[in-house]
């Protein structure tokens, strides 16, 4: 059984940082606590840290132990290899390690970076570090400026080298290979590497190579005179702003970088008019050469815009610093988060995800993390693409989470709201929502909305409705995004980010109306806590539950535990625990727990009980002994809309838990609501749940 993996590059840049974010997300999904070591740094923690592990740890949260990350700095590793006492650094590389590993169910070990002097003795010391740690090994190979013919003798060379040592190799990745060769690599390496070894050919991404506008500040050591927000843009090309303006204007490209002299107040003003105006490209910043900054006027105008693109300044002539501009190299950190979701989705698309967990997972942890959670749910998102309606596309929020969606290929997304006005935000924003799986529509102008309005007069005309009432209704997007789903024209909906629960749900409770047998609709919290999920409900949308409802929630509430993943432990809770108190808002509770008991007597739960003993073992066992749900509940039922609440927000502000949700349940088909307070992740992660929701839906 192993417990680690080890990454190895066989030179610099091979895109090892892509690789190492793969696994570390592919991992979280199986284990409940994973580590990250890195036994050389190039960088002394006292000063910079090493941007790989910063990167890794903080996107992914990892809890760190008190052990250090490392082993070595860059130098120390060195000296021990020139004084030849490799012996003394595998010595401590293992100690170190061991020390780390017993905090983790599973570590990931990045071997070093082939940056700076000493690295002859480099590939040797990673093989060596990994036969003694004991782990199998990733070994990534750089396709970048090989031939198909050296790229692949490469490979077979380097396999070689780890089968003399011993040293199983699990996956080769063959990273950065020209799209040209790319069918042809997999081919002939398929047909070379030993059945057993997995194979991966990645084609270059050109948005995974080029880099920020704080790389190009950091590589040319640029003074920043505008622009700090706009410092983690990509730049896609450059050019030389050398000639006149309405030819200058025909070279401007998407994510542009413009590199012209500090004088060329013409070039400049023109460059910032045209990142503001919808016909021409984003442009990503402008660096200005030769040591001359914009005159007076020119910089005025600038200080009184309200937002200016990044604009540098540098000493060297334009010729030097286009030079240094093209051999900048682009590395993922932790400031670019779009760069790391793309690396990480890149990995799941080349790389055969399923056929390495079975080579590295060869245990069951009990429970699930909220790592786990979100890893599974975005995996089951996946299975089955399904199409999710927006309504509030005139939220930044929701433009963020719907790109971050469509680039990690999960929905099919429509987005209600003025196409125009969607595009600038989105402009304004530096977003791309990629064609094809998107669409923007304005319900009044749609092709819908005839039929739409035809369709929920025939719906609501008993209730008094007219055909005048039904044009102003749904000209209202909650309105609109509900019949889409009701008519088949989207799986599912998720609103609320700036309308109230009951304007989400509204129209939903009128013409999609609850499941057969459902009386109810109730909702649930996912609350993703430091080291485990628990599901929170109702906390969203019935104020005063009889015992009946509660009942019906609590059953509800287990129903939608166990669909995502989650044994359910069902606690209904009050403010005493047993037969230790009374009062009608105890007997509601107890009343609603024995209803449970014999509408479902296969699930687990208890009730009346308090919040410790529901959660804490050793209160659990004190108050409620015997109890199969005291002291390990997953499901927490409240009592009143007021205590779940109060008591959701409570615990998320407190101890930084992610809560996704609310997540209704109890209808026909899914729509779900999202606080006005979300983040964008609260988004993203709604619009996954709501996915999986209407995959459940049609599989029933």
């Amino acid at each position: 059984m192993t417990k680690a993996i080890f990454i190895v590059a066989a030179e610099p840049y091979s895109g090892k940082s892509l690789v190492a974010l793969g696994l570390v997300n592919m991992l979280l999904g199986q284990a409940r606590k994973v580590g990250y070591f890195k036994p050389i740094i190039d960088y002394d923690p006292a000063q910079q840290p090493d941007p790989h592990i910063e990167a890794v740890v903080s996107y992914f949260r990892l809890p760190l132990a008190d052990a250090p990350t490392h082993a070595y700095t860059r130098p120390e590793a060195l000296r021990l290899l020139e004084a030849d006492a490799q012996g003394e650094l595998i010595d401590t590389v293992i100690r170190k390690f061991k020390q780390w590993e017993d905090h983790y169910d599973f570590t990931v070990v990045e071997g070093s970076d082939f940056l700076g002097p000493g690295t002859a003795f480099e590939f040797d010391a990673n093989l060596s570090m990994a036969k003694n740690l004991g782990v199998p090994v990733v070994l990534v190979v750089s396709g970048e400026g090989k031939s198909t013919a050296l790229l692949v003798s490469t490979v077979l060379t380097l396999l070689r080298n780890f089968e003399g040592r011993e040293v199983p190799v699990l996956l080769v990745v063959a990273n950065r290979v020209a799209p040209g060769q790319a069918d042809d690599v997999r081919a002939l390496l398929r047909s070379q590497l030993p059945a057993e070894v997995l194979l991966a050919v990645i084609p270059e991404d050109p948005h995974l190579l080029h880099p920020t506008m704080r790389e190009i500040q950091a590589g040319l050591g640029g003074k920043l005179l505008f622009g700090e927000a706009g410092l983690g843009g990509q730049v896609d090309n450059y050019i030389i702003g050398a000639m006149q303006v309405p030819q200058f204007l025909n070279y401007l490209k998407e994510n542009v970088l413009i590199v012209t002299p500090g004088d060329r107040g013409d070039i400049i003003v023109c460059a910032l008019q045209a990142n503001q105006s919808a016909s021409y490209p984003r442009v990503a910043g402008l660096v200005l050469t030769a040591g001359t900054e914009p005159e007076a006027p020119v910089m005025r105008l600038l200080e009184g815009l309200p937002s200016v693109v990044p604009i540098l300044a540098v000493p060297t002539g334009t010729f030097e610093t286009t030079t240094r501009v093209s051999a900048i190299k682009s590395r993922i950190t932790a400031d670019n988060p779009k760069k790391i979701q793309l690396a990480i989705s890149t990995f799941e698309r080349y790389v055969d995800v399923r056929a390495l967990e079975e080579k590295l997972v060869s245990f069951q942890p009990e429970g699930i993390t909220p790592h786990m959670f979100q890893y599974r749910l975005l995996q089951w998102a996946k299975r089955s693409r399904r199409h999710i309606v927006l309504p509030e596309g005139n939220d930044d929020r929701i433009l963020r989470a719907a790109a971050q969606l469509l680039h990690q290929d999960v929905v099919d997304l429509t987005i209600l709201g003025d196409p125009g006005e969607v595009a600038a935000s989105t402009k304004r924003l530096g977003l791309n929502l990629p064609a094809g799986h998107v669409r923007i529509i304005d319900p009044v102008n749609s092709a819908y909305y005839a039929d739409y309005v035809e369709t929920f007069y025939e719906l609501r005309k008993d209730k008094g409705v007219n055909h005048d009432m039904a044009r102003d209704l749904l000209r209202d997007v909650s309105y609109f995004g509900s019949m889409m789903v009701y008519k088949g024209h989207a799986d599912g909906m998720v609103s609320g980010a700036v309308h109230t629960t009951q304007h989400t749900i509204r129209p939903a409770l009128q013409f999609i109306k609850t499941k057969p047998g459902v009386s109810v609709v109730s909702s649930v919290f996912f609350m993703c806590l430091p080291d485990r999920v628990a599901v929170f409900g109702d906390c969203a949308v019935n104020p005063n539950p009889t015992a009946e409802q509660l009942a019906e929630i609590a059953i509800s509430s287990a129903e939608s535990s166990a669909a995502f993943g989650i044994e359910p432990r069902v606690a209904l809770l009050s403010y005493s625990s047993g037969t230790s108190g009374a009062g009608a808002d105890v007997e509601k509770v107890r009343r609603a727990t024995e209803l449970v008991r014999q509408l479902r007597p296969d699930l687990k739960v208890d009730g009346p009980i308090q919040y410790d003993a529901a959660v804490d073992p050793l209160v659990g066992r004190q108050k409620l002994p015997g109890s199969e749900v005291a002291g390990q509940a997953s499901v927490l039922i409240f009592p009143d809309l007021n205590t779940g609440n109060n008591t959701y927000k409570a615990v998320q502000r407190e101890t930084g838990a992610l809560a996704i949700g609310p997540v209704l349940q109890g209808l026909n088909k899914p729509v779900n609501d999202l606080s006005r307070g979300c983040t964008v992740d609260d988004v993203f992660n709604t619009v996954v749940i709501t996915a999986i929701q209407s995959q459940q839906a049609q599989h029933q």
